[in-house]
Order: structure tokens, then sequence, then C-alpha cells
């Protein structure tokens, strides 16, 4: 193999391999400063786009291990990886769609299973992750706190009816 190829195919592995998620998007009649507005909206949430040969994205993808997404690997397509949030970066997209009619999201791998469309914008609907990190803590600490309440209530209500007593 070439070792341009190779080094290509490799740093793809590696973006792939880090990323517990890939999105991927036609990006067919975009212009140079649409796509540009894309990758900058995409990386104020930790979320990167890039262009690579769909051959060469399927090497990636043969190599990391991951589901066969060759069927969706079709015209131009851009590869949408993150470090963390696949919540962000897929709402990042929808709202991007919304605002320029473009671009269309194909397909998806998550933790290495494949995601349609469908459910990729049901993703996009769902709250940031601290909203639903701090969700998740308010609905571990009510009953630790109801519990508090009822332990501290017999003592609560002795020093009311003592403090009744004395000032009456």
């Amino acid at each position: 193999m070439n070792p341009d190829k190779k080094y290509i195919i490799d740093e793809l592995f590696e973006r792939v391999n880090s990323s517990p998620f890939v999105l991927v998007v036609d990006y067919t009649g975009m212009t140079v400063p649409e796509f540009d507005e894309l990758r900058n909206r995409l990386g104020e949430n930790g979320s990167e786009c890039h262009v690579a040969k769909n051959s060469y994205m399927r090497k990636a993808l043969e190599n990391a291990k991951l589901p066969d997404i060759s069927d969706q690997l079709l015209g131009q397509t851009a590869f949408v990886t993150g470090e963390s949030d696949v919540c962000g970066a897929a709402k990042t997209i929808k709202n991007f769609v919304k605002e320029f009619k473009k671009p269309e999201v194909k397909t998806g791998i998550l933790d290495g299973d494949v995601l349609d469309t469908a459910q990729i914008t049901a993703l996009a609907d769902l709250p940031s992750r601290e909203v639903l990190l701090a969700t998740l803590l308010g609905t571990i600490n009510a009953p630790a706190t109801a519990l508090v309440r009822v332990l501290n209530e017999p003592a609560a209500s002795l020093a009311r009816v003592i403090k009744a007593k004395h000032e009456g």
C-alpha cells in the first residue's frame, strides 16, 4: 500500500478509535463558508468534522472493528467525531440543518452500534449532558433529603413544643 494512503488511513483509524461516536453526513451542495461554519460550531462542543475518501474511511472503520456502514459511504461524505458528547454534536448538526438545509445526516455509530437518522435526531433532542447529570443527581439526592427530613421532624416538633411552652 502507498505510504501516503496508509498514513491517512492510520489517522482516520486514530480518530474513530478514540471517539465513542462517528456521525456520517452528506455535504453535497454546501459552500466552503457553510462547511467552515459547521466545523466551527461542532468545535465549540468538542467535536470535529473531517472529509476523507470513502474507501479510506471504510478501511479505517474495518481496522477499528466497527460495524460495516459501507452502504452509506457514497457521494460527498464528511465524518463527525468527538471526545464525549454525541448529543451535542447531533444537536449542532440538527440546528445547522434547520438554518442552512444542509448537510444530510446519513448514519452513525455510537459505542459500536449503528444509528439511523431517526436515532440521531432523537439524540439531538436530548438535553445536554450537564442537564442530564443534574437531573440524575437530583433524583439520587431526593430520597436522602426526604429521609433527613423524616429523621429531623421528631426533634424539631419537640423543640417547637418546648419553645411554645417557654414563650406561653
